[in-house]
Order: C-alpha cells, then sequence, then structure tokens
C-alpha cells in the first residue's frame, strides 16, 4: 500500500489542485501518491485557468484534472491531510474524526515539519514517520497569530495572484519534503 498525500481546499479549482500538481513534482522519485479535493467541490469541474497555468508550469499535463468533492473515503486513504485553511481542517475533521492525528493545514505542517526531530520518530514509512515527528512538535511550539495558517484564495484574482498562492504553496511543500526525507 502506498502513502497518500491529500491536499483540501473549497471547490477543489485552485489551491488543491496547485498543490497536488507542486507536490507531485517535488516529491517524485518517493512512494507516494499525490491527491486532491475540495469540501464544496462540485464533482468533475475543470480547474480554474490560472491554475491550469500554474500545473502546466510544473511539467505535467493538467488538461484531464477534475474537480471532486471530499468524501470520508478520500480522508480515510490518506496519510497527510494537508488542507488549504483552519476551517477546512475542521471540515475534514467533522467529516472522518479519525483523520485528526494526521490532518494539518499546510502552512502548519511546514511550520511543524522545520521544528521536527525526525530521529525521535518511529514509524513504518517515511511519510508515517513524518507524521509522527511533526505531531510531537506541535506541542513544542506556540500557537501562531490567528490565520497564519491559512492560505489565502486567489479565486477572483489575476495571474499573478495564482503565482504567489503557488509560491507560497511550493514554500510550505520545501520542509514537509525536507521532513520526509529525514524520517523513517
Amino acid at each position: 500500500m502506498v502513502d497518500e498525500v491529500l491536499f483540501v481546499c473549497h471547490a477543489n479549482m485552485c489551491r488543491s489542485p496547485m498543490a497536488e500538481f507542486i507536490a507531485r513534482r517535488l516529491l517524485a522519485g518517493l512512494p507516494l501518491a499525490v491527491a486532491s479535493a475540495g469540501t464544496d467541490a462540485i464533482d468533475g469541474a475543470a480547474m480554474h485557468p490560472y491554475a491550469v497555468e500554474v500545473a502546466a508550469g510544473t511539467g505535467a499535463d493538467p488538461a484531464a484534472f477534475r474537480t471532486r468533492r471530499l468524501r470520508p473515503e478520500h480522508l480515510g486513504a490518506a496519510t497527510l491531510v494537508l488542507t488549504a485553511t483552519r476551517r477546512q481542517r475542521s471540515a475534514c475533521t467533522a467529516l472522518a474524526p479519525n483523520a485528526l492525528p494526521r490532518t494539518f493545514t499546510l502552512r502548519q505542517f511546514a511550520r511543524l515539519a522545520a521544528a521536527a526531530r525526525p530521529a525521535e520518530a518511529v514509524a513504518d514509512t517515511p511519510l508515517r514517520a513524518a507524521v509522527v515527528a511533526a505531531v510531537r512538535a506541535r506541542g513544542r511550539l506556540q500557537p501562531p497569530a490567528p490565520g497564519a495558517d491559512d492560505l489565502g484564495d486567489p479565486i477572483g484574482g489575476s495571474p499573478a495572484d495564482f503565482r504567489h498562492c503557488a509560491r507560497e504553496i511550493e514554500r510550505s511543500i520545501r520542509p514537509v519534503l525536507a521532513l520526509i526525507g529525514t524520517a523513517g
């Protein structure tokens, strides 16, 4: 069974699909699956055109991407759930309470990954060890300012707003990648 990272946003049209494509590029070569969904998505819609531009910039072809509404089984299958906002994190844990220990906002997990001590975490896969290390780091860090863990939604913005959001996503995925690389 392959570990899966699931990215979640509101409509699965902008942030989570951009994160999915960026993570696939950054995590290539690791035995991980990457997927995305939206708490309020309509199944089968196209990605936002500006998000398509960002996704295409990863070297992948996003033409076949279609949105999907978040379901309990998606959360059950994911080893790590990374949401765009605290509100979506709450929606995930309300939909599947057993996902709580492995559900974080993307920015929150990045902060925890940077503070984690991977040598203290033991699990059967590097991703699972990274989650354990992040959970342990959670108790050592002071809470951030309200909203600091939320990734702004670029919907209604310009292509530059989408590129800025994509840079924030990539900046947040890099410590996660580093932790996965040293954990396990």
